[in-house]
């Protein structure tokens, strides 16, 4: 249940986890909750080095269990859930948490992570042909060739508004194409240790061996916390901004966030306030959140909730954790 500090040399690491669980080419081709976990704390249940695995696990929430129970708390239509304790490192509540599973567009925080890292946010960005989405019923911002945006701007439209074709717009401009900008995704992944996680897209519309686990969301989300612009952008409940079109026309952006705490629709327990997250929904995924909050003596953690079956009650079921966070 305890955390300790990240390794030094992590490429080390990911070989002795990948030579350890003998997955060093993953068969992705197998069914969802497949593989047995790899993550993190399995790396300090090992015989490797002991300063090595401390300075690996340090700051992070490791824990062996899938299931850890909190009295009094009962999620009712969640598949997979964690409640984690960003100051004393632990995993409060989990259900589920190494089960691989699609993550919707939760996928999203992985695309700012890699944007924030690798890219700059005044970039100005000529939106292409390629960056169409046509599955129907996807969220879609709508920019077209030719548009002109700034990194930043994509970025707000990315995580407030869940634009699916705002991914490939970032995906295209950061790494050229979608699978080089998924691999830098997937690298990114496994230097966290999140190495239940395989991205094949940077939206998370469904598609084949895509998927992650709510324990390695956990780490994804800790990690992309320590950007003060992802901070600001997922606290925002809506977003106004002006771009021009390929004729050099301005254009507004006007959107709302799509969290249904931020619209509005649904009231956190009192002693919480919610920092910010990201929604997502997809047939495959059902109905997913991530959440960064704190309690009422300014306490961090992250909320996770993966596969609930309806909207209504994944917000019940995410009350439920944030009420045991704030006791």
């Amino acid at each position: 249940m305890k955390c300790t500090n990240r390794v030094v040399s992590i490429l080390l690491i990911a070989c002795f986890m990948l030579a350890m669980t003998g997955c060093g080419s993953a068969e992705y081709g197998m069914e969802y909750s497949r593989q047995m976990p790899s993550s993190a704390y399995m790396v300090t249940n090992s015989s490797f080095e002991e300063d090595t695995l401390a300075s690996f696990s340090g700051e992070l929430c490791v824990d062996s269990r899938d299931k850890i129970t909190m009295p009094g708390v009962k999620l009712e239509s969640s598949y997979a859930s964690g409640l984690f304790d960003l100051n004393n490192k632990e995993i409060l509540y989990a259900e589920n948490i190494y089960e691989q599973l699609p993550p919707a567009s939760l996928t999203k925080i992985m695309t700012a992570l890699v944007a924030l890292k690798y890219g700059n946010l005044q970039d100005e960005i000529v939106v292409t042909e390629n960056c169409k989405i046509t599955e129907s019923g996807a969220q879609v911002y709508g920019f077209k060739p030719g548009d002109v945006i700034t990194l930043d701007q994509a970025l707000n439209v990315l995580l407030i508004y869940s634009a699916n074709d705002v991914g490939l717009i970032i995906a295209e401009h950061i790494a050229g194409d979608v699978d080089s900008f998924s691999a830098m995704m997937n690298e990114e992944a496994k230097a966290l240790g999140a190495t239940n996680t395989n991205f094949c897209n940077p939206h998370g519309l469904t598609q084949d061996e895509h998927y992650t686990t709510a324990y390695d969301l956990y780490l994804i989300f800790n990690e992309v916390i320590q950007y003060e612009r992802f901070r600001e952008i997922i606290q925002l409940t809506s977003y106004t901004s002006v771009y021009k079109d390929a004729q050099g026309n301005q254009k507004t952006i006007e959107i709302r966030n799509t969290n249904q705490y931020f619209m509005g629709n649904v009231e956190a327990p009192e002693n919480i306030t919610i920092l910010g997250g990201k929604t997502g929904t997809t047939n495959a995924a059902g109905n997913c959140l991530i959440l960064y909050i704190k309690d009422s003596a300014g306490n961090p953690y992250i909320s996770v909730i993966l596969r609930a079956d309806k909207r209504e009650n994944l917000y019940n079921d995410m009350n439920r954790l944030l009420e045991a966070a704030g006791k």
